[in-house]
């Protein structure tokens, strides 16, 4: 089996996906514009081969280096980059070599616009909140708001994380916004508070999850960026069965297959007309990949397992023993009693404050818990914060604990 893999350095951990790979058998070809040299040994030992390319943007050359490796090697049996940037181009390569285990090109507008996510979750009897494409105008937007209400939250239709986002709290910011971005693909959307839960799988080629997490985000993704405030979350040791199956259903109605997903989903925290009471979960999008940052290493370190391997078993053999050992299933808990199971806890700072406590403090209080600790890129710190701290844990109260010990502020 030849497999293609795009950007595999980065984020660091994604050497992970190649060296599993490499163990089952897999031809592993890297695709990326980092120096060979740069790549860490584990990774280039990986790799039974690695093309440089000046510029990934390029489609040209992202096409001349797939061709390469086609005509080296023989035929490609899959291309992945497990990389929301990558997602259009990795589909686009899949299609131009006929490459069928992934998502088409034809296909990627349902994962990539929030509008059109919509219609899927319309599909599938998900609930989601309301929304109206600013293309429809701006009388259309207003309609919108009388019947939903303020605030309201503007988004890029295509777009990661909380990038570009803007809260309208009333019509004279509506139109404000439309006046300045009304000629740009963004979407308008009711507004819903409550945490942000997501439903993490690893689906086989006939849509089956061989394996599932959930992990809890703050409400607001969009304040932390914006306001620049400290970043909590954690991996839960369990999964309500109403997530399971909403996660399950999303997978169906998206027609879900070879892939880690990360699907996002609101557990209110106020009743809301038309889609639920307090607790219930209500959509917010897909993300046809992996969690972001070290997320994945998480979930390994919540239920004692190991999803890089679990994903690369998914690509070779189509399902793990593995994942069966390490699959929760909410009405058959007492049978996997015997695994060891955590609360996974991402806690980080910012440089711009003054804490409490010192870094080797924490490094003193955490020493038997701490499963990570580390700067954190560039790339990533304005969503992240710039250090980071990672524990696993037994109990919500000590969950809550560590967050206010690393946050506390002078």
């Amino acid at each position: 089996m030849n497999f293609i893999f795009i950007s595999p350095q980065f984020p660091r951990t994604y050497q992970e996906f190649c060296i599993r790979l490499k163990q089952n058998g897999v031809t592993v070809l890297g695709i990326a514009d980092a120096p060979y040299e740069a790549l860490s040994p584990e990774l280039r030992d990986a790799l039974t081969e690695y093309y440089r390319v000046e510029n990934m943007e390029d489609y040209s050359q992202m096409f001349r280096a797939v061709a390469f490796l086609s005509y080296k090697y023989g035929k490609i049996d899959w291309i992945e980059s497990n990389n929301e940037y990558w997602l259009e181009q990795d589909a686009r390569l899949r299609t131009d070599f006929h490459v069928t285990t992934g998502i088409q090109y034809d296909r990627i507008t349902s994962i990539k616009e929030k509008s059109e996510m919509k219609k899927y979750y319309r599909k599938g009897g998900i609930p989601t909140a309301r929304q109206e494409k600013t293309s429809s105008g701006l009388d259309a937007l207003l309609r919108f708001a009388g019947e939903c209400g303020y605030p309201l939250i503007a988004k890029p239709d295509v777009g990661v994380g909380a990038g570009g986002t803007h809260k309208l709290h009333d019509e004279q910011e509506l139109r404000s916004f439309v006046q300045a971005y009304g000629d740009q693909p963004y979407v308008v959307e009711e507004f819903i508070t409550g945490e942000i839960c997501s439903y993490d799988a690893i689906v086989d080629a006939e849509g089956k999850a061989l394996f599932e997490s959930m992990t809890v985000w703050p409400p607001s993704i969009m304040d932390i960026v914006n306001k620049r405030l400290d970043l909590s979350y954690y991996v839960d040791k369990e999964m309500p069965q109403s997530l399971r199956t909403l996660g399950r259903d999303t997978v169906k109605a998206f027609g879900v297959i070879n892939r880690f997903v990360h699907l996002e989903f609101f557990r209110l925290d106020k009743p809301r007309r038309n889609l639920g009471e307090v607790g219930d979960f209500v959509a917010l999008e897909v993300n046809m990949r992996p969690a972001g940052g070290y997320t994945p290493d998480m979930i390994n370190y919540a239920h004692s397992t190991d999803v890089y391997k679990i994903w690369a078993d998914m690509v070779a053999f189509g399902k793990s023993r593995l994942a069966q050992d390490s699959q929760h299933d909410a009405g058959n808990a007492l049978s996997k009693a015997w695994l060891d199971e955590y609360y996974c806890v991402f806690a980080s700072r910012r440089d711009i404050y003054h804490y409490v406590h010192s870094h080797e403090e924490i490094l003193e209080r955490y020493a038997g818990s701490l499963v990570m600790c580390e700067r954190m890129p560039d790339i990533l710190s304005g969503a992240m914060g710039n250090q980071m701290y990672t524990v696993r844990l037994r109990t919500v109260e000590e969950k809550d604990e560590f967050i206010r010990f690393v946050h506390e502020k002078r």
